[in-house]
């Protein structure tokens, strides 16, 4: 909302006309329905492409999460998984299309020196995001033998096709969110709503909540596999503090 009052109120010092201001407001709007109408092309584009593949990738999905076989219950239920998962690969693959549109919308609220950065939060953006996805992979099997190491010994575990691939997209996502955490600490930093000062102050209260998210991101009785997660977010945090104090944050 910063962001978007921001760029809504964004005016010359000299006073405008009504009408020009009423302008101003509409080819705000205009940059919006712009906005809008290319993420949904993309998207739409790369969902085609990716129900084209998206029986490979639920193939996929089930050896990388260990498992034989999966099955499914209904006549027409593996076609609703494929296009879920169509879904699901346009939204990675059109990401960057999305994050360059959205940086693209809210850079005129940025200052001059800021809009500057605006190239290489789209990048670091994307990159942060892939890595979230990289690692949500990676975790899969550890995830699924974990949580089947809570059934009995006579009791098996068979894979719905439909809810184990809806577990897995959710859990990529989930990852690819939870990753952006230094874009979002630096762009609230440059947004003047959080500081490096108030970042070390709250250390302690961050490396808690840190702590906490990796024990629920990556499930296991060792105490090693948290770190797994833990020590990369950590790392995010402290180079996002460092980088808001270098700026004069």
């Amino acid at each position: 909302m910063a962001i978007l009052d921001r760029v809504l109120r964004r005016a010359p010092r000299v006073a405008a006309p009504v009408e020009e201001q009423r302008m101003s407001v509409i080819e705000h709007l205009e940059a919006l329905r712009r906005m809008l109408i290319v993420i949904l092309v993309a998207w739409a584009i790369t969902t085609i492409a990716g129900f084209v593949v998206s029986g490979q990738v639920v193939e996929w999905l089930v050896s990388r999460a260990g498992l034989g076989h999966a099955v499914y219950l209904g006549p027409g239920s593996f076609v609703l998984t494929r296009l879920q998962v169509a879904i699901y690969i346009g939204f990675i693959i059109a990401a960057p299309v999305v994050i360059q549109q959205i940086w693209w919308f809210v850079s005129p609220g940025l200052h001059r020196n800021e809009r500057r950065l605006t190239l290489p939060l789209v990048i670091a953006t994307i990159f942060f995001f892939a890595l979230g996805v990289a690692a949500a992979l990676y975790a899969l099997p550890l995830y699924i033998r974990v949580l089947n190491s809570f059934a009995p010994t006579n009791v098996t575990y068979l894979a719905d096709v439909a809810q184990l691939v809806g577990f897995i997209l959710l859990m990529v996502i989930g990852f690819g969110i939870v990753f952006e955490l230094p874009v979002v600490l630096v762009v609230l930093g440059l947004l003047g709503i959080i500081s490096s000062r108030w970042l070390y102050k709250n250390r302690i209260w961050w490396f808690i909540g840190l702590a906490l998210v990796a024990n629920f991101l990556t499930p296991g009785v060792d105490p090693l596999t948290p770190l797994l997660m833990f020590v990369p977010l950590y790392i995010f945090f402290e180079l996002s503090a460092l980088i808001l104090k270098v700026s004069g944050r």
